[in-house]
C-alpha cells in the first residue's frame, strides 16, 4: 500500500464493482478515444535530491531580497521578519485553524484575535479594531462602504490621486452597482486641498493616505476638521511602521483607519497573503465589517473570549449584509500580533527611525547626482520620487545587472510623470546598498 494513496488494489476493485464498472478506464468512456489518454512527454523521473536541486535552480532565477538589494515598495515592503514570528505561526494549532463558527470552543484562536485587536487599537489610537480584512485595498474599500452606511443620504466618496492607484482600482471594483460615486482623482495632479474643497452634503467620506503613495506625510488633523465640517467622515489609510514616529489616526480625529498590515512581520511572499487592518471609533462599531472578538467572564468568573457584534447576515443573508467579509486573515493577524509584541513601543520606533534616516540619506545622495532630482513634495517617511534622465524601465534593467531591484515606474499609473521613479528604503537597506544604488544610477545617467 502506498503511504499517500490509502486504498489497496482489492479495495479499488471492490469500489468499481459497487458502481458497476469493470475498470478505472471505463469511467472515461464518454471522452473521445483520440484525446482520452494522450501520451505525456515527460522527462525521466528525478530523485528527491535531484528535484530539490532543479527547483532550487529555478527559484534562483527570481530576484528576491535575499539575492538582490531591494528598493521597490509601492505597497509591499521589505521589512525584517523576526524568526519567532514564523516559528509561532507554524505551530499546528495556529497553522491549521480556520475562522471558528462555534467560536466559544476555540478559546485559543479567539484570544489570539483579541490580542491582535488590542495591539492595533494601541498602535492607532482608535477605539476598536476588527480581525481582519484580506489586504489594505479591501480594507479601504470596506471603509468606504461603512462610511456610506454610517451617514444619512450621502453616497459620494472623495479620494485624492495620491492614494495608491491599485487601491483606488479595487475601490471602484468593490463599489460597482452600489450607486456610490467615487470622485476626486479625475485630475492626477489634484492636491489634497483641492479634493477636500469638493466635500458637500452628498459626501459620505474623504479617503486620505499618509504617507501617501508617493511617500509624503500629511498633517491629517486639519483635513479631519474640514471633512467633519462638511458632515463627512475621514478615513485615514496609514503605514503601521510610520506610527512608530508620526501622528496616529486616533490623534487626528479619524473616524475609520485602515492599513496594509504586511510590514508587521509578514514577508513579501510574492504578493500575499497579506493583512487588511481596520479600526474605527466607538460611534461606528455597530457598522464594523468582519469579525470582532471580545473578552468577558464565564459562569465561574474566569476570563472567556467570544465573537461579538457580528451580524448573522454576513453568513446567511448576503443580500441584507452591509459586508460579506466573513473570514478573517487569522494567521496573518497573529503574525502582526507576534511582531508587535516582540518589538514593543521602543522597537517599533527604532524601526521607523532607521527607515526615515536611511531614506533621507539615499534621497540626499541621489539628489546630488547629475541628471537626477528628488521631488520636494513635503516631508517623507521611507519612499520618495526621483526624476530620472532616462526611462525608468531602462534604468531598472541596468540596475538588475548589478543585483539591484530599482524603484516603481510611476508612468505606469501617472502618465504625466514620465521618467519618474518611486524609491523605497527600509531598515533592511544598508548604507553599502544605498551607495551601490547611487553608483549604479550614476553609471546609467
Amino acid at each position: 500500500m502506498s503511504h499517500y494513496i490509502s486504498i489497496t488494489e482489492a479495495e479499488r476493485a471492490e469500489m468499481l464493482a459497487a458502481i458497476g464498472v469493470g475498470a478505472v478506464a471505463d469511467l472515461f468512456a464518454d471522452v473521445p478515444a483520440e484525446v482520452r489518454f494522450p501520451e505525456l512527454k515527460l522527462p525521466p523521473a528525478l530523485s528527491e535530491i535531484e528535484l530539490r536541486r532543479e527547483l532550487g535552480a529555478m527559484a534562483n532565477q527570481n530576484a528576491n531580497p535575499g539575492s538582490h538589494s531591494m528598493f521597490l515598495g509601492a505597497g509591499a515592503y521589505n521589512h525584517f521578519v523576526p524568526s519567532a514570528v514564523d516559528q509561532i505561526l507554524r505551530r499546528s494549532e495556529f497553522y491549521t485553524a480556520y475562522t471558528p463558527y462555534q467560536p466559544e470552543i476555540s478559546q485559543g484562536t479567539l484570544q489570539a484575535i483579541f490580542e491582535y485587536q488590542s495591539l492595533i487599537c494601541a498602535l492607532t489610537g482608535m477605539d476598536v479594531a476588527n480581525a481582519s480584512h484580506y489586504d489594505g485595498a479591501t480594507a479601504l474599500a470596506e471603509a468606504a462602504i461603512m462610511a456610506v452606511n454610517s451617514t444619512r443620504n450621502r453616497r459620494t466618496i472623495l479620494v485624492p490621486p495620491s492614494v495608491n492607484p491599485q487601491y483606488r482600482a479595487v475601490l471602484r471594483t468593490y463599489l460597482q452597482g452600489t450607486g456610490i460615486r467615487v470622485r476626486g482623482d479625475e485630475n492626477p495632479a489634484a492636491t489634497l486641498a483641492e479634493v477636500l474643497a469638493q466635500a458637500d452634503s452628498s459626501t459620505a467620506a474623504v479617503l486620505v493616505q499618509s504617507p501617501d503613495f508617493f511617500g509624503t506625510l500629511h498633517d491629517l488633523k486639519p483635513l479631519a476638521e474640514q471633512a467633519h465640517a462638511a458632515g463627512a467622515l475621514l478615513v485615514a489609510h496609514f503605514d503601521p511602521i510610520a506610527l512608530g514616529l508620526f501622528q496616529s489616526p486616533g490623534e487626528v480625529g479619524a473616524d475609520i483607519a485602515t492599513a496594509e498590515g504586511q510590514p508587521l512581520g509578514i514577508g513579501l511572499n510574492y504578493g500575499g497573503p497579506y493583512l487588511g487592518i481596520f479600526a474605527c471609533s466607538d460611534k461606528y462599531v455597530r457598522k464594523l465589517p468582519g469579525r470582532l472578538a471580545g473578552a468577558t467572564l464565564d459562569v465561574d468568573g474566569a476570563v472567556a473570549y467570544v465573537l461579538t457584534l457580528q451580524a448573522r447576515e454576513q453568513h446567511i443573508r448576503r443580500e441584507s449584509a452591509t459586508s460579506n467579509i466573513c473570514t478573517n486573515q487569522g494567521l496573518m493577524a497573529l503574525a502582526a500580533a507576534v511582531y508587535l509584541s516582540l518589538l514593543g513601543r521602543q522597537g517599533l520606533r527604532r524601526v521607523a527611525e532607521l527607515c526615515y534616516h536611511r531614506a533621507h540619506y539615499a534621497a540626499a545622495a541621489i539628489g546630488a547626482l547629475p541628471g537626477y532630482s528628488v521631488e520636494d513634495r513635503g516631508p517623507f517617511f521611507k519612499e520618495f520620487v526621483v526624476r530620472c534622465p532616462q526611462p525608468v524601465a531602462e534604468i531598472n534593467a541596468a540596475l538588475r545587472e548589478h543585483g539591484i531591484v530599482g524603484g516603481y515606474d510611476l508612468a505606469r499609473d501617472y502618465p504625466a510623470m514620465p521618467h519618474a521613479m518611486l524609491l523605497c528604503v527600509t531598515e533592511m537597506t544598508s548604507k553599502a546598498e544605498i551607495d551601490a544604488l547611487v553608483a549604479g544610477l550614476a553609471a546609467v545617467s
